[in-house]
């Protein structure tokens, strides 16, 4: 008995592209983990998360046109989920715009013994508590990797306000992680 060897990521595209819905269910299949783990940043819970999932899945199938095989299709699909999240994120619910700050400067970077016996969870569920309008640019910036020009033009903000926002979701996460080590000293001593 043979077993047909996987289709790869290439192979999947070409056949999306041709229509073939099984080929969508399996790429669907292939990359809905991790592309779960984008919409969760951006959503405010994992009902809402789904719901943005499932609308990025469409687009990245209606547009799998575009996609010229130019760099990772992985890449190409997680910018769509993180455009899509934001889009599904704007139309259901009220963006708190912040007025730009003259200088919003760069926060000094959290203490290096206590950001390395954080963990990613902890970080994580941090970055989650932050208001909605931080934790979009926070997650644009310093995980997705856009600029601040990229950011303002996605959440339709200007980019003093995209790095304002920056700024103040980096001194409430220092600010908390600095508490959570402190709790964790006082409890081992």
């Amino acid at each position: 008995m043979f077993l047909e060897p996987k289709p790869t990521i290439d192979d999947l595209v070409t056949r999306c592209k041709a229509g073939q819905r099984k080929a969508q269910e399996m790429l669907y299949k292939l990359l809905a983990g991790k592309m779960m783990g984008v919409c969760l940043r951006y959503a405010t819970d994992r009902m809402e998360a789904e719901d943005m999932l499932q609308n990025g899945f469409i687009k990245v199938f209606q547009k799998i046109e575009d996609y010229r095989g130019e760099g990772s299709f992985e890449g190409w699909v997680r910018r769509i989920m993180v455009h899509s999240s934001i889009e599904y994120y704007r139309k259901h619910h009220k963006m708190m715009q912040l007025v730009d700050m003259e200088d919003a400067g760069q926060e000094p970077s959290v203490n290096a013994v206590a950001a390395s016996s954080l963990e990613a969870k902890d970080l994580l569920l941090l970055i989650k508590g932050l208001s909605p309008g931080y934790r979009m640019v926070f997650n644009l910036y310093a995980i997705d990797g856009y600029s601040h020009k990229e950011i303002a033009e996605i959440a339709g903000i200007t980019e003093g306000a995209s790095k304002s926002q920056l700024s103040r979701a980096r001194a409430i996460l220092k600010e908390q992680v600095l508490q959570m080590e402190k709790k964790r000293y006082e409890y081992a001593g």
